[in-house]
C-alpha cells in the first residue's frame, strides 16, 4: 500500500457497544463503516453531503476496497481515522488509515470510488474541484 504521510482530513471516532463482538473487540465489518463515515464527513466538509450529491445527479460509488487489519480496538476505545486523496482518471482513490489515539496503526485501506453523474460514469469534475484536485 502507498505511503499516506500527507493526510488532508482526520476524524476522531469512539467505539460504541454494539460494534464489538462476543470477544469484546470491534467486528471487522465495522472498520468499513468507520472508513465510510470518514469519507462522508470529508465530503460534507468539502461542501457536498451525499444527500446533496444525489439530488444533483452525482453518485460516488465504491468500486474496490483493499483493507489490512493491523490491531484490534475494543469497547470505549477512541480512534483517529485519516485520509488522503488522489485521482486516477475517473476514479477517486482514498488512502485511509485508522490509528489509536497513541498513534499505533489499526487499519490501512485503499478505497477506489467511481463517480457517476446522472447514471453515467463520469470523471467527477465537480467533486474533484470541491476536493481541490487538479483535472
Amino acid at each position: 500500500m502507498k505511503d499516506t504521510s500527507e493526510y488532508i482530513y482526520e476524524l476522531t471516532i469512539k467505539v460504541r457497544d454494539y460494534e464489538v463482538d462476543a470477544e469484546g473487540i470491534v467486528n471487522n465489518a465495522n472498520y468499513l463503516h468507520y472508513l465510510e463515515h470518514t469519507r462522508h464527513e470529508f465530503c460534507e466538509q468539502a461542501g457536498f453531503s451525499f444527500r446533496q450529491m444525489h439530488a444533483e445527479g452525482l453518485d460516488p460509488v465504491v468500486a474496490h476496497i483493499d483493507i489490512r487489519y493491523l490491531r484490534s480496538l475494543g469497547l470505549g476505545d477512541t480512534m483517529v481515522s485519516k485520509l488522503r486523496l488522489e485521482r486516477r482518471g475517473p476514479v477517486f482513490v482514498f488512502y485511509q488509515d485508522i490509528f489509536t489515539t497513541d498513534g499505533l496503526p489499526v487499519v490501512k485501506a485503499v478505497v477506489e470510488v467511481a463517480s457517476f453523474e446522472n447514471g453515467r460514469l463520469s470523471r467527477g469534475e465537480r467533486l474533484a474541484a470541491a476536493f481541490g484536485l487538479n483535472s
